[in-house]
């Protein structure tokens, strides 16, 4: 059983996995942090860090990038694991995250999906193939309209695990529109898509002479994302101080 600390417990992902750990005899959420507490929860909600005290094995973070800072001191101030789920960091907040995972074990991922992590892999393998006889590579990603960040947090891991298995060739177009000039060969296209209440699309295309190959994932819920976040969380509790990943629950 692991006993997690919901920050951002009113949001949307919040929410959700507030559901899936009540269906989950291996999962209890023990408290809540939200800077609003306007929701009927089974547990005790604060309005911020320092209010809480409850006991815990794990925080789990599903809120916005100017609340990370505030949840990160926590978790170092109280010894606990943390599972940030959060996207859209800046570098300054990256490199916070990566100092104080000396002190304390830190899983991050841009996306909890088992499928999406298995997207990563495949980009990667695929472009040691068609990376290296000269395929353009682009990146469409798809969110609902309430999005902040752009591109996703996603889109971008997609970018850097390919990058990384190309030993860092590429650099990232996220916008044409602000010149006049054709495509440069090291490049990978990352372009965003805003609209309705679409959960999370991504799209690699590896883009040759007459032919295109894709490697598509649809999330079609939210849940998808909350039952790897609660599985980190089984998996982070009593790990020793390290920056962790999805990969590493995976396998």
């Amino acid at each position: 059983m692991v006993k997690i600390i919901m920050h951002g417990c009113n949001g949307a992902m919040g929410q959700v996995i507030t559901k899936l750990a009540a269906e989950d005899k291996d999962a209890e959420i023990t408290a809540g942090i939200d800077r609003v507490d306007n929701r009927e929860n089974p547990y005790p909600v604060f309005t911020s860090c320092d209010a809480c005290d409850v006991e815990a094995d794990v925080i789990v973070d599903f809120s916005v990038a100017q609340a990370v800072d505030g949840v990160l001191a926590y978790a170092l101030k109280r010894k606990m694991p943390l599972v940030l789920c959060t996207t859209g960091l800046s570098e300054k907040q990256l490199e916070d995250v990566k100092t104080a995972s000396a002190q304390i074990p830190i899983l991050r991922s841009a996306n909890m999906s088992l499928g999406v992590n298995t997207v990563f892999k495949l980009a990667a393998a695929a472009a040691k193939i068609l990376g290296e006889v000269g395929y353009d590579i682009e990146i469409v990603e798809k969110h609902h309209n309430k999005k902040m960040d752009a591109p996703s947090g996603t889109a971008l891991a997609i970018a850097d695990a390919i990058n990384e298995a190309m030993d860092d060739r590429y650099t990232y177009k996220l916008d044409r529109s602000a010149e006049r000039a054709r495509r440069e060969a090291n490049e990978i296209g990352i372009q965003a898509v805003r609209g309705g209440t679409i959960v999370g699309e991504h799209e690699v295309l590896f883009c040759g002479p007459d032919e295109v190959i894709e490697i598509k994932h649809t999330a079609y819920s939210k849940a998808i994302f909350g039952k790897g976040a609660i599985q980190a969380a089984q998996f982070l509790k009593g790990k020793k101080p390290g920056m962790y990943q999805m990969s590493d629950v995976i396998g």
